[in-house]
């Protein structure tokens, strides 16, 4: 159906995900008079983005792949994208959403890609060439490898001039993919070859680089907006701590730690290092934070982040519609002095995982349903009652935003949502959540990046093996399967998402 619009935007745009951002993504565009299209993969052909969409496409997957597969078809989705007259493309988060060649086909085949330039996501999205441009924009970096480190001795050389303990990194890609600790040579040994492996697995490249690690670090991050005619601006920060093997679990915005001071050097250097680079639309830089405040850049993520709600909220600001008018070239209108703090808010990613069973994967049919309401409430989730969750993808069910006028406020807010919050036919992390934000040491907002290592004792260690974990997985899905579980068709190895990022705690956000 067409929608009027009030000033020149694209009149279609398609949407090349699924889930939650994907609903989110469709909304932002009914709200601008645009028309949508979604492309699904079979298995998602019930999904809530295909029955809000305007228009929407099967994509296909080869008979041997997983459904991700679909996602992840360049050709298929921008020739989709044609075929169906859109002039867009919004990507969401994950699957090709920070991928420079999906935004190259977009720009040969006339679709305006909604995100920064194919030139800026493919260089900052290696870690040496980001770190070198932000060093050159005057950002302060953790030490560590000037480049990739490709032999053990060359590692270990470092390691004992930066002193241990290090992080080994991979340089093609993040979530905490190819992403090892060593506190000694031996580790270093045995987590370098590790980390190679499970880079090349997740990137298509086994290039790591080695950083020193912080102890105790806080990761913090710096949301931005720049247009194409050289404006930029910072929208506050958001705290991102509390981690599960470098997994967010929790958010919230602003940042429990940061003063007026610190928070206003965090947002410049990163406009600085967005203008540096000829940045322009969303993106977020991320830093490692120490005890002292003192701030390390430690990427940028070219893309809508998970946790981008918290921002919305805190600020008024739909970054989603101003991704679409910065696309479209609009000038920004938004001005530094504008973006003010406006209360206090937590996200709470609730996902399809079993807390209490190592976070085991936990799927099936929603066969029933309560989202908590209610002032300062908001759930961004893409499930209905009677839908049945598919087990090929990511984990992510709903995102819960709460708002209050302080963090006291925003936690008791949120305590009682999760309390309202009810999805039965199958474990998810609420519990977790409770637990999350009772505790006496996340509610003083003493917070670092082992908060989880520290205080859950369900925690895995980190020296688990990608290959270990996928045999655990395997067995998970023959029980299932053994004991007449979900009534899901069946799905290759290739496509259970408990066997690729979630289970074995190195997701893609």
């Amino acid at each position: 159906m067409s929608r009027a619009k009030v000033f020149a935007m694209f009149k279609k745009v398609f949407v090349a995900n699924r889930g939650e951002i994907a609903c989110r993504v469709i909304r932002a565009c009914r709200t601008m008079g645009i028309e949508s299209v979604i492309g699904f993969h079979a298995v998602d052909q019930s999904t809530l983005g295909v029955r809000l969409a305007d228009y929407a496409v099967e994509l296909t997957s080869p008979p041997d792949q997983s459904p991700r597969a679909a996602y992840l078809d360049v050709a298929q989705i921008v020739e989709a994208a044609k075929r169906t007259g859109c002039e867009a493309v919004h990507p969401g988060y994950g699957f090709l959403s920070e991928r420079a060649d999906f935004a190259r086909a977009c720009a040969e085949a006339g679709l305006t890609f909604v995100g920064p330039s194919p030139e800026c996501i493919a260089r900052l999205g290696d870690k040496n060439q980001a770190r070198e441009a932000m060093r050159a924009a005057g950002l302060p970096l953790v030490p560590g490898s000037d480049g990739p480190c490709t032999e053990l001795e060359t590692a270990l050389k470092l390691a004992d001039e930066m002193g241990y303990p290090v992080l080994i990194k991979a340089a093609g890609g993040g979530g905490g993919r190819g992403m090892r600790r060593a506190y000694n040579k031996e580790e270093l040994r045995v987590g370098f070859d590790q980390a190679r492996r499970e880079a090349l697995a997740s990137f298509g490249n086994d290039s790591v680089y080695l950083e020193k690690y912080i102890a105790k670090p806080r990761h913090i991050e710096i949301q931005i907006l720049a247009d194409k005619h050289g404006q930029a601006v910072y929208l506050l920060e958001r705290e991102c701590s509390v981690q599960r093997r470098f997994q967010k679990m929790l958010e919230e915005a602003p940042s429990p730690f940061l003063d007026p001071e610190s928070r206003k050097s965090m947002g410049e250097a990163a406009v600085r290092g967005a203008l540096a680079v000829g940045y322009y639309n969303a993106g977020t830089f991320e830093f490692l934070v120490d005890e002292n405040k003192n701030f390390y850049f430690l990427e940028v993520n070219t893309r809508l982040q998970v946790e981008h709600p918290v921002t919305e909220e805190i600020t008024g600001v739909d970054l989603v519609c101003e991704q679409f008018k910065v696309a479209y070239g609009d000038k920004l209108t938004l001005k530094q002095e504008d973006i003010q703090q406006r209360g206090w808010s937590i996200e709470c990613r609730i996902t399809c995982e079993d807390p209490d069973a190592n976070f085991r994967p936990s799927v099936g049919t929603v066969d029933g349903l309560r989202l908590p309401a209610g002032p300062g409430v908001r759930v961004d989730t893409h499930l209905y009652q009677g839908y049945c969750v598919p087990n090929d993808f990511d984990s992510m069910l709903a995102k819960l935003i709460v708002t209050g006028s302080d963090r006291e406020a925003a936690i008791q807010r949120t305590l009682a949502a999760l309390d309202e919050f009810e999805v039965a036919g199958f474990s998810t992390s609420i519990p977790f959540h409770r637990w999350l934000l009772s505790h006496p040491r996340f509610q003083a907002g003493h917070l670092s990046t082992h908060f989880l290592e520290e205080e859950f004792s369900g925690l895995p260690g980190d020296d688990v093996e990608i290959s270990d974990l996928l045999t655990v997985a395997a067995v998970i899905q023959h029980k299932r399967a053994g004991n007449g579980g979900d009534s899901e068709p069946a799905t290759t190895s290739r496509g259970n998402w408990a066997q690729s990022s979630r289970l074995s705690g190195v997701g893609r956000f």
